[in-house]
């Protein structure tokens, strides 16, 4: 979150907590495979019924609603007008290394566009 949200509060100034909690959901579900098992053991611990991904992404989503977080970049004035610039940025970041998966600029992004609106978050 924080290797593409270092990049978006730059180029398009926007809070970078917001930013991360905006980006969120995108980035859980691009590091899904990598992270399933954790998440699980987490929801468990957090008593989410059903607990799983799923369940635990939902968590986010209903809390994210409910405390007035956007669902996408452009409800922050972010447009995809430097998405390629953004990706570049963010697999440059120090904080990028400590991605579940590798993130590369195909990563990056696709993350960028899923969370602009412009493909479902269950592509990637």
């Amino acid at each position: 979150m924080h290797a593409l949200a270092h990049p978006i509060g730059a180029l398009y100034d926007t809070h970078h907590g917001m930013t991360n909690a905006t980006l969120m959901p995108y980035v859980l579900r691009f590091n899904r495979a990598a992270i399933e098992e954790r998440i699980t053991r987490l929801a468990a611990y957090m008593q989410i019924p059903n607990p799983g991904f799923d369940s635990f992404l939902k968590f986010v989503l209903d809390l994210r609603e409910e405390v007035g977080v956007p669902h996408t970049l452009p409800e922050l004035g972010v447009d995809d007008r430097q998405a390629d610039l953004v990706a570049e940025m963010a697999v440059v970041d120090p904080s990028a290394g400590g991605n579940p998966r590798t993130l590369d600029k195909a990563g990056a992004s696709a993350i960028f566009r899923a969370a602009s609106g412009d493909v479902s978050v269950s592509s990637l």
